[in-house]
């Protein structure tokens, strides 16, 4: 999979692939990697060899090995099409989850009415909390996980019409 990163403000793309991470920004890693999750929030990365702790800080920052980056982002391009259209997408959208994490909240019900940008259900992957959005306004018809729940990429969260 590959992801768009926004980072204290500066581009990059990460791709994970069969143990294997490259980072593109102003420079180049292509690397085998491991992450293992401690406890929320706290995860242990190997890279080549060369150990990293990384912790997630409330607000949208990570700390890594502790150097604190204020604001990541990670965006799936994926995601873009539906930004492209102005929320005027129509019908039955299934969101899904853009990496493997875990369900730290849910922020909508069965039933719900909600907006296109609106915040849906909030996934802790790779060391940060991301809010999935609506891309579109409609009612919630399906939320099919809760708090504490794991995700893997390309499941179903929230379905909404």
């Amino acid at each position: 999979m590959t992801y768009e990163a926004r980072i204290d403000g500066h581009n990059a793309r990460i791709a994970i692939e069969a143990g294997r991470l490259r980072y593109e920004s102003d420079s180049v890693v292509d690397a085998a990697f491991e992450m293992q999750a401690m406890n929320s929030g706290y995860y242990s990365i190997l890279i080549e060899g060369r150990s990293y702790t990384a912790i997630t800080i409330p607000g949208g920052g990570v700390a890594v090995n502790g150097r604190v980056y204020d604001h990541v982002e990670i965006v799936d391009p994926r995601a873009y099409r539906s930004r492209d259209t102005g929320g005027q997408v129509g019908g039955r959208q299934s969101i899904a989850a853009l990496m493997p994490g875990r369900v730290i909240r849910v922020l909508v019900e069965t039933g719900q009415q909600v907006e296109s940008g609106q915040g849906l259900i909030v996934v802790e992957a790779m060391k940060m909390q991301n809010e999935v959005k609506a891309p579109a306004s409609g009612k919630v018809i399906e939320v099919r996980f809760g708090a504490g729940d794991a995700v893997v990429a390309g499941q179903i969260l929230v379905v909404i019409e």
